[in-house]
């Protein structure tokens, strides 16, 4: 329960800032796509050694801006996106030095890849220009995710090993659904005819599990930490009619 407080606590919040109009009024839709790199873990406990899982994420982005509060512009934004995650991981002998196969003279690897569609609403701030130029800004909201597929990758013929957690090379997902917290700051550019272009990093923090996690279960912790670098495109569907915005 402690771990899904924070997440109904952003939901709840969320609207009101949508509905909230205490500055200059602002009415302006946008929409556009957006893609990027995503950089993955699972907490695992218990510990699994690992490095950073790369995958490429891309869907489509809507943002509705809804007042200047004194200098923060405020905004929502919504997405929908596909996304590679996973988990990578370092198999190591008793020294913590790689394990070399002694044929191939490779170290062994393995790989979990899966693929989800991802689901995250942002309460957004930012400072600076809004029709030509650049803004900085910070957003943060809640993140559901649907899991799609899952395959594996390794470079060995053992079908178990002897060393390090092992259960999870062989468990399939079992919770499908999951949710959590995320969070990113970044650049915009805007010009009033091409639009506005964003560079952005993100982290998000999981905070439902891939595996059951009852006292019954074999890992009473699975859930996901990404980080994620993205280029985001918007154009505007609509601008509220002030000349003073600039």
């Amino acid at each position: 329960m402690r771990r899904i407080l924070p997440f109904i606590l952003l939901l709840s919040v969320l609207p009101i800032a949508a509905v909230a109009q205490v500055g200059e009024h602002r009415s302006e839709l946008a929409v556009g796509f957006s893609g990027g790199y995503m950089l993955s873990q699972i907490g695992f406990t218990p510990e699994v050694n690992q490095s950073q899982h790369g995958g490429l994420t891309g869907g489509i982005t809507v943002r509705y801006t809804s007042e200047k509060y004194f200098n923060s512009i405020c905004a929502i934004v919504g997405e929908l996106n596909y996304a590679q995650i996973g988990w990578k991981e370092k198999i190591l002998d008793a020294d913590d030095q790689p394990i070399v196969n002694s044929v191939t003279g490779v170290a062994e690897a393995y790989q979990r890849d899966m693929t989800y569609v991802q689901m995250p609403v942002f309460a957004r701030l930012g400072w600076g220009r809004e029709r030509r130029g650049v803004q900085f800004f910070v957003q943060a909201g809640p993140q559901v995710g649907l899991f799609l597929s899952e395959s594996t990758q390794k470079n060995y013929d053992r079908t178990e090993r002897t060393l390090g957690v092992t259960a999870q090379d062989t468990m399939a997902v079992e919770n499908r659904f999951d949710f959590g917290i995320t969070a990113g700051l970044g650049l915009e550019f805007s010009h009033p005819k091409a639009g506005h272009f964003m560079l952005e990093g993100r982290y998000y923090y999981g905070l439902g599990d891939i595996y059951g996690n009852s006292k019954r279960d074999y890992f009473a912790r699975s859930n996901f930490m990404n980080i994620t670098v993205k280029l985001t495109y918007l154009f505007d569907i609509s601008r509220t009619k002030n000349s003073k915005i600039k």
